[in-house]
């Protein structure tokens, strides 16, 4: 029985040791300077946009010092374009990385049906973003252009192994002007 204990506890202290570290923000977003037209280069799919087939995108615009409107668009199989409207708002002031998103709004915008927003890496000249979530469910790379250049394409991609996402389950996003078929980024990124 003794030995049965320590094998569970030397189990149990190998699982802790061996945990992901906390996904991490970066130290910094100039809100400012983030406003504007995203393009989604590539993302983990999710339900909410299972009926987009391309040319997704993303128009930030402020509302307060803290809230940010967020217009989601994107082309869906019949050919017309779907457009979701809903209000981000800015959770940590220090960096202004951490965000709170939400599409549900009742009689205000009702933050707590939202989902967390982190901008875990951006381009010094805000060229391209990687947001993500602290559980690793969500995951955007995003560039102002609807291509990325391969050289940010794999920073952007070390950056989301190094804060413990599996790249394979990012599917690059089908743009005019940028990638053409739908492939996993962890492959995109070898070629």
């Amino acid at each position: 029985m003794k030995h049965l204990l320590s094998l569970v506890l030397l189990f149990f202290s190998v699982g802790l040791w061996a945990q992901t570290p906390p996904v991490q923000t970066v130290d910094y977003v100039d809100l400012d300077r983030y406003l504007g037209t995203w393009y989604e280069v590539a993302s983990i799919p999710q339900s909410f946009q299972k009926k987009c087939v391309k040319n997704s995108q993303a128009v930030y615009s402020r509302v307060t010092d803290t809230r940010i409107k967020v217009v989601n668009s994107c082309r869906t199989k019949s050919g017309k374009t779907d457009v979701a409207t809903g209000r981000a708002k800015v959770v940590d002031r220090d960096t202004n990385a951490k965000l709170r998103v939400t599409f549900v709004k009742l009689l205000y915008w009702v933050f707590a049906f939202g989902g967390n927003y982190w901008v875990i890496d951006l381009a010094p000249d805000y060229s391209y973003a990687v947001v993500g979530d602290p559980k690793r469910e969500y995951a955007w790379i995003l560039s102002r252009s609807r291509g990325i250049s391969p050289e940010s394409l794999a920073t952007a991609v070390e950056s989301l192994k190094a804060n413990g996402y599996d790249t394979c389950k990012l599917l690059t996003t089908v743009q005019d002007g940028g990638f053409q078929q739908r492939k996993p980024v962890c492959e995109v990124a070898k070629e």
